[in-house]
């Protein structure tokens, strides 16, 4: 007798009562329930001892005939992957396991372990955002916003922020600013994209990049069509040297304030012969000041784009100093390429109008200022306390750029990076090798390092003590 299907349902139906959603479509409705339950016991959906829906029930929500789950579930039974219990219904039998992927012969399975610590570089202590004055200053910005800023917004940016950042950067970075030069990113990502696009419209070719440095940004350049080339790093900075003997570079990538992850800051010389190279050329210099506020052991070294505003793109963000969630960061470029920034941004703002009219009470009424001078007294902290227990523990390696930031370099002994971050991970903490920021050949004077880039501030304050002494022991079984 040919079973008749309900019209009350829709032909795609669900287990109900279970973490379970199965689709039961098509003639054949008894082998595709086999199917879909099977399938489920096996990706481990439905897990050994979990209770199935009685036929009765399972048969309304699928708007079938009883029979139907029932031989359903008897095919299920006779092949193992179910059990009825007596009482307590038809359960996923305890035998069955999910399926997972077999390694070959001889291959180690490889054990994932969630770190229970965590020094990784490029953030914040997050635990610290200043969520109560961050929320003082977001009431005033709703009270007293215009009404068109709950419009499509300018794509500079809002013309509060724009003001307050003039300001605070002349005052406390050294930049050569006015609020007309400002433009407000969504990040510093998106900054990079839109000067990428400027420069690849002014017929740039090619950019020289730090030979230590985020590989996403390396990425950014290439995927808006242009070409990236290696510049060596010492402990001086940037050798700008090898750019002058160079052909072909339009602009390039620097972090002068303090060199990203090294830790070097770009010194005096280097700094005018950028300028130079830059005058001469009629190449564009792009600084990134991503943590130039945090500066430990003698004031803070002023914003390269002050020796030519003409030349220097100034980037800025709250991501180091607040938090990379915010989405807020700016950039001031030559009048020359503004136009060009702003065709490749389009015609609004990216940014939320909310967040960036907050950042500017924030910085107008000095919580950022008083924010930064805490934050900055807990970071250096934390740094002390790095150098005081590697010396002590781990004296056989070495704590380099150390004088500003959010982390230090741990030099190590020659062949011992990758034991080390193996080390690190085995004991449940998660640290990055210098090697992974490494891009392009090294040359005689600036040779390969082995050494880790330990980021401080990110643990909380209840973690940062664990995290440290796991460090110390993870290092002492491959230097020791």
């Amino acid at each position: 007798m040919k079973e008749k299907r309900s019209t009350s349902r829709p032909d795609r139906a669900r287990i109900s009562g279970l973490d379970l959603h199965v689709d039961v479509t098509g003639p054949g409705l008894r082998a595709a329930l086999t199917r879909a339950v099977r399938d489920a016991v096996r990706s481990g959906r439905l897990t050994p001892g979990n209770r199935l829906p009685s036929s009765r029930s399972l048969a309304t929500d699928l708007g079938v005939a009883r029979n139907t789950v029932v031989d359903a579930y008897a095919d299920l039974t006779a092949e193992g992957w179910l059990v009825a219990v007596p009482g307590s219904g038809t359960r996923v039998a305890d035998r069955v396991q999910p399926r997972r992927t077999v390694a070959a012969a001889g291959e180690a399975v490889p054990t994932l372990r969630f770190p229970a610590h965590g020094l990784l570089p490029g953030a914040p202590n997050l635990a610290q955002f200043p969520r109560t004055k961050w929320l003082s200053s977001a009431r005033r910005a709703l009270t007293t916003a215009p009404h068109d800023a709950f419009s499509y917004g300018d794509p500079l940016g809002r013309p509060e922020l724009r003001t307050a950042l003039a300001e605070y950067l002349a005052r406390a970075r050294g930049v050569d600013v006015d609020p007309t030069r400002v433009v407000v990113c969504a990040g510093f990502y998106q900054g990079l994209t839109l000067l990428a696009q400027a420069l690849k419209a002014r017929r740039t070719r090619m950019v020289a990049v730090e030979a230590y440095g985020f590989e996403v940004y390396r990425n950014i350049l290439r995927n808006n069509g242009l070409a990236v080339s290696a510049v060596p790093v010492d402990e001086h900075g940037a050798r700008i040297d090898e750019v002058a003997k160079a052909e072909g570079i339009g602009a390039v990538l620097l972090t002068p304030a303090h060199q990203y992850p090294t830790g070097a800051a770009l010194e005096p010389d280097r700094r005018n012969a950028a300028v130079e190279w830059a005058r001469r050329t009629g190449g564009v210099l792009l600084e990134d000041d991503y943590d130039g506020e945090f500066r430990y052991d003698r004031e803070p070294v002023g914003a390269l784009q002050s020796l030519d505003p003409d030349r220097v793109v100034y980037f800025g963000s709250a991501s180091k100093s607040l938090a990379p969630g915010l989405r807020l960061a700016w950039m001031v470029p030559p009048t020359a390429l503004i136009p060009a920034i702003v065709a490749a941004k389009g015609d609004v703002d990216w940014s939320s109008a909310f967040e960036q009219l907050t950042l500017a009470d924030f910085i107008t009424t000095g919580a950022y200022d008083r924010h930064i001078r805490s934050t900055r007294l807990r970071y250096r902290r934390r740094r002390d306390e790095l150098v005081t227990a590697l010396a002590d523990r781990v004296p056989r390696v070495r704590v380099t750029g150390v004088a500003a930031g959010l982390q230090a370099v741990v030099e190590l002994p020659r062949g011992t990076e990758a034991s080390a971050v193996r080390a690190a991970a085995e004991l449940g903490l998660a640290v990055k090798g210098l090697g992974e920021f490494r891009f392009g050949p090294m040359s005689a004077e600036t040779p390969e390092r082995d050494a880790l880039v330990i980021g401080y501030a990110t643990p909380t304050d209840s973690a940062w003590a664990g995290a440290l002494s796991t460090l110390c022991t993870a290092l002492q079984t491959v230097t020791e």
